[in-house]
């Protein structure tokens, strides 16, 4: 196994700055997500959507970030990592504008398709991006920021919700400029936009793109920059390794294993891990947390702050992670995850499973209901802690520089889609077979992943990305 240098050459100040730069894509990732779960009543009652409606226009960015994940990881491994991280600022831009201005639920499904293009690209190229400049000693740390980041977006949406709808006296009700205040909500996401935008354009290129577009000259100064020039060439040398032996460019047809003429074992596995990401149903809380905790009792302005305490856990959560991944290593804190995210989802289903019905709402006891919401809350701190940043860690480590690109395409669609699945079926499983046959449905997710994670999971830590297998 090659080891990274640890000599006084290696500048680590400079890859940890780059490496933030390139999670501010998160935190938008995160932001993006999470703004729309104080908007619903705003879109419920300004496009008279349906509950079937509704579902699509909140899981409608989704589809972009399917098509967004895909397509990025096509893109990047043709323009490069950085400029399509480019792209995605100005998306997430044009989608903040433009959800907030929608006169007409069209006009706002377009705009968050646009937004989950961004999404898509951010979601698997910031990981990919940090994973290609960091060492190998702390590469599972500085990835982890990532989600870090996605949580501290999500963090600030549902504080800028809470604050926004308080402002107005409820997320329906008019804010500055005679303009509601979901619209608002989404507005402020133009400003952490630029922000990525403009700091986008100081950082370098990935040095393993440049190799592999055999652009030599530039890759040896950037892993000078990054590593010292005594190590950029032999770097440089073992990138080269890696790449096909005909010096082809990455294409899809990489997945398939030449000797077997079958798909890759390392990309099932990776399909596996972001599909069951999604299944155990986190972002159903991330989506639709306001409405969850109305539909058992909660008023807005309560069930929104809940929305604020849940991502102060995951911020806390996603810290201890970064002290411990490249410690103890991945598929500990996953196996970890797993069990922990099934106890805590059964749990969930068992209180929802005993809850009445009063004038149509759902009730739960005042003891059924803080059980529950503390249930739900060590949900997401069990998922912060390991499964939301160490699938992102190993999908941004766990190819060879030859399918990257092509591997995060294929992962990331998964991820996306599955997440789309998932958000765009709530709404019909809260009105048809209720709360505790959906949780029951996603603690069953959590509890197949323990399997899959005990079986096909091999442990990447402290691993250079060119001793990756294929």
């Amino acid at each position: 196994m090659r080891t990274t240098t640890v000599g006084g050459e290696e500048n680590t100040g400079f890859i940890i700055l780059i490496s933030c730069v390139a999670t501010l894509g998160g935190f938008l990732f995160g932001f993006d997500s999470g703004v729309i779960n104080g908007t619903v009543d705003g879109l419920k009652q300004t496009f008279h959507s349906s509950s079937a409606g509704l579902g699509f226009e909140v899981a409608s960015m989704l589809l972009g970030c399917a098509a967004g994940a895909f397509i990025a990881a096509r893109l990047a491994d043709a323009w490069g990592r950085r400029t399509v991280l480019i792209i995605s600022a100005v998306l997430f831009l044009v989608s903040a504008l433009g959800a907030g201005s929608a006169s007409s639920s069209l006009v706002f499904i377009s705009a968050r398709v646009l937004g989950g293009f961004a999404v898509g690209a951010a979601s698997v190229i910031s990981p990919a991006y940090i994973a290609e400049v960091a060492s190998a000693r702390y590469r599972g740390r500085l990835a982890t920021l990532q989600q870090i980041a996605i949580i501290s977006g999500l963090f600030c949406a549902f504080l800028s919700n809470y604050f926004l709808a308080r402002a107005a006296g409820a997320s329906t009700e008019p804010l500055w400029g005679g303009h509601a205040a979901w619209r608002w909500m989404f507005w402020m996401q133009a400003f952490p936009s630029l922000l990525f935008l403009v700091l986008l354009l100081a950082i370098p290129e990935s040095p393993r793109y440049l190799a592999m577009k055999g652009r030599l000259e530039a890759a040896g100064a950037v892993l000078a920059r990054l590593y010292g020039a005594s190590s950029a060439q032999r770097k440089l040398k073992d990138i080269g390794g890696t790449l096909a032996q005909d010096h082809h460019r990455p294409k899809l047809s990489d997945l398939i294993h030449p000797q077997t003429g079958r798909m890759r074992p390392i990309i099932w596995v990776g399909f596996g891990l972001a599909m069951l990401q999604q299944l155990v149903g986190i972002n159903v809380v991330f989506y639709y947390g306001a409405v969850l905790w109305q539909a058992v009792g909660f008023s807005e302005s309560d069930a929104l702050l809940i929305n604020v305490l849940s991502a102060g856990l995951s911020i806390g959560a996603c810290s201890v992670t970064i002290a411990l991944v490249d410690r103890i290593g991945r598929k500990p804190l996953l196996l970890f995850g797993s069990i922990g995210m099934t106890i805590a989802l059964a749990v969930v289903a068992w209180c929802f499973a005993g809850a009445s019905t009063e004038n149509g709402a759902l009730k739960l006891s005042e003891s059924a209901g803080l059980v529950a919401l503390v249930a739900a809350n060590t949900y997401v701190v069990f998922f912060n802690s390991t499964w939301g940043p160490v699938m992102w860690v190993m999908l941004g480590e766990m190819f060879q520089n030859q399918i990257r690109g092509s591997a995060l395409a294929v992962a990331g669609a998964a991820h996306w889609t599955s997440n789309f699945l998932i958000t765009i079926s709530f709404p019909v499983l809260l009105t048809t077979v209720g709360l505790a046959v959906a949780y029951g449905l996603y603690a069953t997710a959590a509890f197949l992943s323990i399997l899959f994670v005990a079986r096909y999971v091999k442990e990447t830590a402290g691993r250079e990305l060119e001793d990756m297998q294929g």
